[in-house]
């Protein structure tokens, strides 16, 4: 004998909502976690691999996503009437009435102040790197998110803040070229995000940001072009090795080709044609580049980039161990 659905489920079902057995799990966007995992690029690029260097990284690791995941919910508090008008936002938990505002006001402050306070026990510097980003945070949801240009820079921002995290829990010394990289790196992200926001919302007739009014893909096109060569430059630089004061060894040019597959392979992700064929009928399910968390979860092509290039600067690490190369 099947049960009748509550009421409240038949509701979700109408709006096209799926009920989840874990909504406050869902709530802290758990997908979108894998942004953190730029705090293990210190001790990889300093190719300083030991256990103690792992574990500390492990631990920025997990204090970020307890950072993170306190501003999503403050976020989707904030945004929850506009995410109730967007396509695939109302679907989240907390516009879609499956966690209530006060519940993840409660599970926001204990991330925040957990995220804090094990930081700063853990080392000064990783303390102040994650209030520093709880500020930054603070400062893009109310006021940054709607200033051009300083949305993105903020987000970017953020991105450098992960890695300085990863060389404060584990004493590491990050060089100008490293930071300069990851700039310009998520300084791209952070373009292509808003490319496949704009484009997007022009195919469905009207802008579910502020901040995309003051935005045009000829305009965020030409910041593509500059912050993209930036990328690509600095890191070729940084790979040539010590001559430049960059890596420890120049055979991390060998991981060149994988950056540059990698930036081209996003380009095309955020390509205005490759989003409508991407969508489809089905608008808004299947927006890559709008959630750059999601590329390294379904793009088979980056995710076989990434691993290449992961396993390439592991056997380069083993074989300068080893003294085969230098």
């Amino acid at each position: 004998m099947v049960r009748p659905q509550s009421p409240e489920k038949q509701e979700l079902a109408k709006r096209g909502i799926k009920s989840t057995r874990l909504p406050y799990l869902a709530a802290l966007r758990p997908r979108q976690w894998t942004k953190n995992l730029v705090i293990f690029a210190a001790p990889l690029f300093a190719f300083n691999l030991t256990l103690q260097s792992i574990l500390g990284c492990l631990l920025a690791f997990a204090l970020f996503c307890c950072a993170s995941s306190g501003f999503y919910l403050i976020n989707d508090i904030a945004d929850v009437e506009s995410d109730r008008q967007h396509p695939v936002k109302c679907k989240r938990p907390i516009a879609a009435g499956l966690v209530s505002i006060p519940a993840a006001i409660s599970m926001s402050v204990v991330l925040l102040l957990t995220a804090a306070i094990v930081g700063w026990l853990r080392s000064p510097g990783l303390g102040m790197t994650l209030i520093g980003y709880m500020c930054l945070q603070l400062a893009y949801n109310l006021k940054l998110k709607r200033t051009p240009i300083l949305d993105i820079v903020a987000i970017a921002t953020g991105f450098v803040l992960r890695a300085y995290a990863g060389a404060a829990a584990t004493g590491m010394f990050l060089s100008a070229w490293f930071l300069l990289c990851t700039a310009m790196l998520a300084l791209f992200l952070a373009i292509e995000k808003r490319k496949a926001e704009l484009r997007l919302s022009e195919i469905k007739g009207g802008k579910t940001r502020a901040v995309l009014k003051r935005y045009s893909l000829p305009l965020l096109s030409r910041m593509e072009s500059t912050v993209t060569t930036g990328a690509f430059m600095s890191y070729t630089l940084w790979s040539a090795g010590p001559i430049l004061s960059g890596a420890t060894t120049p055979w991390m040019m060998l991981t060149v080709p994988f950056v540059l597959y990698g930036i081209f392979r996003y380009q095309m992700l955020s390509d205005p044609k490759d989003i409508i064929a991407e969508t489809g009928d089905n608008l808004g399910q299947r927006q890559y580049t709008e959630r750059p968390e999601e590329v390294l979860l379904t793009d088979i092509p980056i995710m076989l980039t990434v691993i290449s290039w992961t396993f390439t600067i592991f056997m380069i690490l083993l074989l300068k161990n080893y003294g085969i190369i230098e």
